[in-house]
């Protein structure tokens, strides 16, 4: 890879928004956060570079301080 990807790159992005927050009805709050840690670490394995995790991690970390 040559680096993460920051523009929209999902077909149907409000399809699979509907798909996640569908996933998490009727768990509990502690059940959906597990759900969407296991998530976090399937799609880490599937992406598999260190660095574009790396990159994404701080992304994430910046935007949630920026932005709560």
């Amino acid at each position: 890879m040559t680096g993460l990807i920051r523009t929209p790159n999902i077909p149907d992005p409000d399809g699979f928004y509907e798909q996640l927050i569908a996933a998490q009805r009727e768990l509990s709050d502690e059940q959906a956060d597990l759900l969407l840690a296991k998530l976090v670490l399937i799609l880490a394995n599937q992406v598999g570079d260190r660095e574009i995790l790396a990159e994404a991690i701080a992304l994430a970390r910046t935007n949630t301080l920026t932005n709560p």
